[in-house]
């Protein structure tokens, strides 16, 4: 069945309830890459509850919304390719919150047969005790079974471009062999991040590992290299996705800082491969 226009952009989910605890909130930042060394004390606040406040990696909030990629929507579900991903935070997240969560289809733009439909989604998470914003996030997503159903042209959002120069700053974070096993804990349990034979069954060797975390470990790379750990810093991140992460890849974040905008790139040199491209992550000023 073709996706329908009017269908998609009427689609929208109001005051979802979410609730997060502590655990949460470190088991993200561990499946980022945090807390490997134990005795790195700028980490430990956030996979440590005791001392100071605990603190909250920015891209937690990529977990914070139950089923951003919705299957109802009509598109071939084994088909979809998650192309981007857009974070804005309102405020530090709290370590641990019951929230209510608004999604909706932004648009839909009908790329012919051959390249799929573009799909924009869009999710709001506020505070349950006094509707007070948090963040806003978006996606892009790429049907690819699902193009030549009638809608509008379009290319979505313009793409941030990186500068030419050489990166001022890098910072490499090796992923573990098990890290996919680990993240999928936080969330998405979709079985291409687990299970080698459906791996297999899409053409690769063995499972990859969730795009959100490679997000997550460039927003690991900034916080370290650029932030001084300082997790209030971050305002935006957005970046988009370009080739699998295999778990046990090293991750090196390139980095070019202007002003409170810092551009960046992530690339697994072992395998010559960009994985994400066209990063931006805006710095309050």
């Amino acid at each position: 069945m073709p996706l329908e226009y009017d269908k998609l952009l009427s689609t929208v989910e109001l005051d979802l309830p979410f609730t997060y605890t502590d655990a949460d909130t470190m088991l993200y930042a561990l499946a980022i890459g945090m807390g490997r060394d134990p005795v790195n004390t700028d980490e430990l606040p956030y996979v440590y509850e005791q001392g100071e406040p605990l603190r909250t990696v920015p891209t937690l909030a990529t977990v914070l919304v139950p089923d951003m990629f919705p299957k109802g929507l009509g598109w071939d579900y084994n088909q979809i390719l998650h192309s981007e991903q857009r974070l804005t935070l309102y405020r530090p997240l709290p370590p641990a919150a019951e929230l209510k969560i608004n999604k909706r289809v932004v648009d839909a733009f009908d790329r012919g047969p051959k390249l799929g439909a573009l799909i924009l989604l869009e999710a709001e998470g506020r505070l349950a005790s006094d509707d007070t914003v948090l963040f806003t996030m978006g996606c892009s997503i790429v049907a690819r079974g699902d193009g030549g159903f009638g809608g509008p042209r379009g290319k979505g959002i313009p793409p941030h471009r990186v500068p030419r120069r050489e990166p001022d700053l890098s910072c490499d974070i090796a992923t573990r062999a098990d890290q996919a096993l680990l993240y999928r804990l936080t969330g998405d349990r979709n079985p291409l991040h687990a299970d080698p034979s459906r791996a297999r069954a899409v053409g690769y060797e063995r499972p990859i590992l969730h795009g959100l975390c490679t997000f997550g470990v460039a927003c690991n790379a900034i916080l370290q290299t650029i932030c001084d750990y300082d997790y209030t810093l971050i305002e935006e991140f957005d970046a988009r996705f370009s080739a699998p992460v295999m778990p046990g890849d090293t991750i090196t974040t390139d980095m070019w800082q202007d002003g409170n905008v810092v551009s960046f790139s992530c690339s697994v040199k072992e395998r010559d491969a960009v994985v994400l491209r066209n990063g931006k992550c805006t710095l309050r000023a």
